[in-house]
């Protein structure tokens, strides 16, 4: 297939195009730089139409939209959160103008979403069928699953794609646990009791393809695996597979103090099932966070 992605320089986007290679994809990466190499376009997702000529979208087979602003980049400034908001809804809405102008355009768009859709459920059980929370993140995600979803018009299939914690050593809150744990330091984050819904990067790629090649699947579907964690979980998880012990704790007032609102994305508790993709037949290569940790952290 042929392939474009936005946001491949991220964490999980560099991820992707590289296991979407090795699956033998062609993949093109839109660049909010001037492009300097084959597989590169150029674009602004703050323009119209994303400044795209939409000739350079034809033939496209498929587009997964990664692009936005790291929720847990910076503390929740006004600014930042406008910026948060803006980077995926304005983004979106002028990714898919310039899809819907092309004259071929792809058959399906893999939109980046979140399971911050559901908000802070205090640990009920939520799949795709829940309702959205309230408060600020799940406002953002029904914004920007609705500038997706505008893709459909032009006859393209929308997938968006709920994602949640992301576990890799790489970036994202496991990479942030890892020095204080190798030094022994680990801690308990809040009260620990809330439930953390994970997915690993090599499950993460394995899903787009999935996604890429049920033409069947539209709408919502939750990137998490079926047994999420507690975050007293996770510490326990980490410390076992570092050797090291975990028994400090940080309470919520020290982290809503030094974290501001991304604090809300640690504290918040929300056991997202990902219901679409087990009826689907998808079957995860890390459905266990031991076995999940262990694939990334034996090293440490």
């Amino acid at each position: 297939m042929r392939i474009a992605v936005t946001g491949s320089s991220g964490l999980i986007g560099s991820a992707l195009v590289a296991a979407l290679r090795t699956g033998g994809h062609q993949v093109l990466r839109l660049v909010r730089q001037a492009s300097a190499a084959d597989d590169e376009i150029a674009w602004d997702p703050r323009a119209p139409a994303g400044g795209l000529d939409p000739a350079a979208l034809d033939g496209l087979d498929a587009v997964v939209h990664l692009a936005g602003a790291g929720v847990a980049d910076h503390r929740w400034t006004p600014a930042y959160q406008r910026e948060i908001r803006d980077s995926r809804v304005r983004g979106t809405q002028a990714l898919v103008a310039a899809l819907a102008s092309a004259s071929r355009p792809p058959s399906v768009l893999l939109s980046g979403s979140a399971i911050g859709w559901y908000g802070d459920t205090g640990g009920r059980e939520v799949d795709e069928s829940s309702p959205a929370g309230s408060g600020f993140l799940p406002d953002v995600v029904r914004d920007w699953e609705g500038a997706a979803q505008a893709a459909g018009q032009a006859g393209i299939r929308v997938v968006t794609m709920r994602t949640g914690i992301v576990l890799s050593p790489l970036g994202g809150v496991l990479a942030r646990m890892l020095p204080p744990f190798r030094l022994g330091l680990g801690a308990r984050l809040g009260p620990g009791t809330q439930v953390m819904s994970w997915i690993t990067l090599a499950d993460y790629g394995r899903i787009v393809t999935f996604l890429l090649t049920h033409p069947d699947i539209s709408g919502p579907v939750n990137l998490t695996t079926p047994h999420p964690a507690t975050n007293a979980e996770l510490t326990a998880a980490v410390a076992a597979v570092l050797h090291r012990p975990a028994v400090l704790f940080l309470p919520a007032p020290v982290l809503k103090l030094a974290l501001g609102g991304v604090s809300s994305d640690i504290l918040a508790s929300a056991r997202v099932m990902p219901r679409r993709l087990l009826t689907a037949g998808y079957e995860f290569q890390f459905p266990d966070l031991p076995a999940a940790l262990a694939s990334q952290l034996a090293a440490g």
